[in-house]
Order: C-alpha cells, then structure tokens, then sequence
C-alpha cells in the first residue's frame, strides 16, 4: 500500500509540473491531493509499531512535503507559479525515495512520552529551514536574473519562471518569517536535546558532532534575526547566513544520516 500510494503521488506532482500557468487552480488542486498522498505516504513510513523510522530520505522527504505546503498555502495570496517548476519536481522524487532508503527503526520502548514530540519537532524545525534556505537561493538566482535580463529579449523557461515570483522585498518578507518559525522550532529541539537529554533520548549528554553542528547552526540564525531586528539587514548577506546556517544542520542530521546509512551501510539513531 505505501509503495501504490507513494507513486501515485509522484505521478501527480509530475503531471501537476507540465499544466499550463493559465490553469492555475487546476495545478493547486492536483498539487494539493498529492501533498494529501505524500503525507500519508510519509506518515506511514515514519511510524511503525513501537518505533520511528528515520533517515536521510525520509528527512529530505518531509522538508519537501512542507515546502509544497507552504507554496499551496502563499500561491493563494502570491502569485508563486514560478515556485511550481522548481518544488513539484523535487516532491516527485522524494516522495519515492523513502522506499529505497527506508533508513533505521527507533524503538520506543523505554523513552518517554516526550521522545517522540522531541522527534517530530526536530523534523519540522529541519523542514521549514529547508524551505527558508531553498527560498534563499530561489531569491539568489531571482536578484542575479533582474541584472542579467537588462537589454535582453530572449528567455529560458526557468527565467520565465522567475519572472511569475513575487518582488524580492516581498520575497524577504517571506524568508524572514520561515527562518522566525524555524528557529523557534530549531531552539525547542536544541533546547530539549542539551537540557532533557536522559529524560528524553535516554541518554547521557554528550558534545557529539551532531550537537556542535546543531548549535553552530542556531547562533548564526539567531544573529540573523538579531541583525535583521536592530540593524535592518537584508540582501546578500541574509542570503548567505541563511544559507550557512543551513548547511551546518544539513551536516549535522541528513549529511551524517548519509553517510552511515548509504555510503556505509550502517543504522543510526
């Protein structure tokens, strides 16, 4: 049953991909009935009895699967076609690559009722600085395309695409308020992962890669949001700290789950 449904939502995010911009709400409603899909698909994936599963792909997964939630929801208000081209082809891909990489079971048995909270925050604090670091780069190759565009007459499909964003003041608007969300998610699971450590993993404290990674990661966001408040940063600079900070909780969770679980064969917890 996951692998029936898992494909049928691929097919739907691809199909969705190719419907003309002028049959908008038509690609909202394919998009949204596989976004439906693929949450159940990775629900299904992730719980199992009396355990958790997780790994590199169901991680990129679920910040795919947020990713297209957030499109669905600001494409009502914003005109964020352009966005179609460049998330539905990624949801297409991770929504399926779970079951080639199913990743390591987490047994339940003997953690707290806290541990799969713990779990689950940390996967949607993953999942929206996912978004907000894609959202960044978008806004990158969106401020490149307007100096590169002047004088020219002739276009891409991706520099039409481009073209369908909201303006880049808006756009920032829109990063800021995913890496505030993001955070404030970020900062409950360090917070628990330091703090409660025994109480909710079920073991002792230790500064593991992991952790420093994860920390490096929530000061440079937090000097973001610091910045952005009292100095009124914007431009290049947010660009390249969101997309810093990003990368070290990229290595601290995906990029190690990677490594052990498909370049070593190895599970993980």
């Amino acid at each position: 049953m996951l692998t029936q449904i898992s494909l049928i939502a691929a097919l739907l995010y691809a199909i969705c991909t190719f419907i003309p911009s002028k049959r908008k709400w038509t690609a909202l409603c394919v998009a949204a009935f596989a976004w439906a899909l693929h949450g159940l698909a990775l629900g299904m994936n992730i719980y199992a009895d009396a355990a958790l599963r997780v790994g590199f792909a169901t991680m990129w997964s679920a910040a795919i699967w947020v990713s297209v939630l957030v499109f669905l929801v600001e494409n009502r208000n914003f005109s964020l076609d352009g966005l179609r081209f460049l998330v539905l082809p990624q949801a297409a891909l991770t929504v399926v690559l779970p079951l080639f990489f199913p990743g390591s079971l987490i047994s339940l048995l003997g953690k707290t009722a806290m541990f799969p909270w713990h779990v689950g925050i940390a996967l949607l604090a993953y999942s929206t600085l996912s978004i907000a670091a894609f959202h960044a780069l978008v806004m990158y190759v969106q401020d490149r395309h307007l100096h590169k565009m002047r004088g020219r007459s002739v276009q891409t499909w991706l520099e039409k695409a481009i073209d369908q964003l909201p303006a880049l003041l808006k756009m920032e608007q829109l990063l800021f308020i995913l890496v505030s969300i993001g955070f404030i998610l970020l900062s409950l699971t360090v917070l628990s992962g330091v703090v409660f450590s025994e109480q909710v993993l079920g073991v002792a404290f230790k500064l593991d890669h992991k952790t420093v990674l994860s920390l490096f990661s929530w000061v440079l966001f937090a000097t973001l949001l610091i910045g952005r408040q009292w100095k009124g940063w914007r431009g290049k600079a947010v660009l390249r700290m969101t997309l810093f900070g990003f990368l070290f909780l990229l290595l601290a969770y995906v990029g190690s789950r990677f490594v052990l679980e498909v370049l070593l064969h190895r599970s993980v917890m």
